[in-house]
């Protein structure tokens, strides 16, 4: 049997099952290719960026933010909780690369911003990431391209809301 097919046998009979079941072993692809293939790691050390993958999410989300962000915000955005953000924003503060600034719509609340120093160090991220991306999809034609990040993006937006949806059953029920 090729490894890249599903195994039918052990497939449901439903044929849009099926279809969802020939996608998992890419996904397993992809997310292998993501996390032991060191993609955020590589980036940092190819842009110079030297905090460590949570820190670096810090910033990607200041980095891809309208403005600064409370500390709420950037939890949400990583899919976190709260005081994880917080010790990654004080190592960050540490070192210089975001700062604590007054909220103009609350003046007890505190926003987070990139400093330049934090807001290069995620453009460099940026750039290196998007170089290896748009690599990869070179030969691809461009309609194949708008597809795929249609699609893409379709995906994960209707799978972060249907698991967020089995959260919220779970914790009611």
């Amino acid at each position: 049997m090729d490894p890249q097919q599903p195994d039918a046998s052990a497939a449901p009979d439903d044929g849009h099952e099926l279809e969802v079941l020939a996608v998992l072993p890419r996904l397993a692809q992809l997310g292998n290719v993501l996390n032991r293939g060191r993609l955020v790691e590589r980036a940092m050390e190819t842009a110079a960026i030297h905090v460590d993958r949570p820190a670096m999410s810090v910033l990607l989300s200041l980095h891809m933010a309208d403005g600064p962000l409370r500390i709420g915000e950037i939890a949400a955005r990583m899919q976190v909780v709260g005081p994880h953000v917080t010790r990654q924003v004080n190592e960050l503060e540490r070192r210089g690369l975001v700062v604590r600034v007054t909220d103009p719509d609350d003046q007890r609340a505190r926003l987070i911003e990139a400093t330049p120093d934090g807001a290069a160090a995620a453009g460099r991220y940026m750039r290196t990431i998007i170089g290896w991306f748009t690599d990869a999809l070179a030969d691809w034609p461009r309609q194949d391209r708008q597809d795929f990040g249609r699609l893409l993006g379709r995906f994960a937006d209707d799978l972060t809301n249907h698991l967020a949806a089995l959260d919220d059953q779970a914790a009611s029920g």
